[in-house]
């Protein structure tokens, strides 16, 4: 079940000597306002996709598909100007449950140009490539990790590439050599 979230949370932590601050800016449309100050001098923003919500229709209007709203948004994103060189790392999450839900409800009722049935591989190579193709930005660059977050080796083993993917963005950018 999804929790409909309001506002921004925001974590400071420390990992292996290193600041983080991390931002939820949480899903909703009328919450996107707020956005665009939390963003000033980010070094990577992480965007969460439910690769199980294909089927499932947005709270605020039920005539479009979530995952729809999230590819759209996804899109804005990379190639907004506010987030020129900032990489992305993109968490398509809840593969457990799009596990079990590819093997009986078609991807094509929500997208129209998937053929690949109800094969688990193909549904999964599909929204990675569909996502990834809505960064028209060359210089941008786009990690991608299929998690479950219920699974904490997984998000441990994800979480230790993205915080390599954060210092290594990091140093780049402050111009030392590794």
């Amino acid at each position: 079940q999804r929790r409909v979230r309001a506002g921004i949370i925001e974590s400071a932590f420390k990992i292996e000597g290193h600041d983080f601050r991390l931002v939820d800016v949480g899903g909703q449309r009328s919450e996107r306002r707020k956005w665009l100050h939390c963003f000033q001098d980010v070094t990577a923003i992480i965007f969460c996709v439910s690769m199980s919500e294909y089927d499932q229709m947005l709270h605020e209007d039920s005539t479009v598909r979530r995952t729809e709203e999230s590819m759209k948004l996804f899109e804005e994103i990379c190639n907004s100007k506010w987030f020129g060189e900032v990489d992305i790392i993109l968490f398509l999450n809840k593969y457990d449950l799009f596990k079990d839900k590819i093997g009986a409800v078609d991807m094509k009722q929500a997208f129209p140009d998937y053929d690949g049935g109800l094969d688990l591989k193909k549904g999964r190579e599909f929204l990675i490539h569909k996502y990834l193709s809505l960064n028209h930005n060359t210089s941008k660059n786009i990690f991608h990790h299929i998690t479950t977050a219920t699974n904490t080796e997984n998000i441990r083993n994800v979480f230790n590439d993205v915080t390599n993917i954060i210092i290594s963005q990091a140093v780049a950018s402050s111009g030392l050599k590794v």
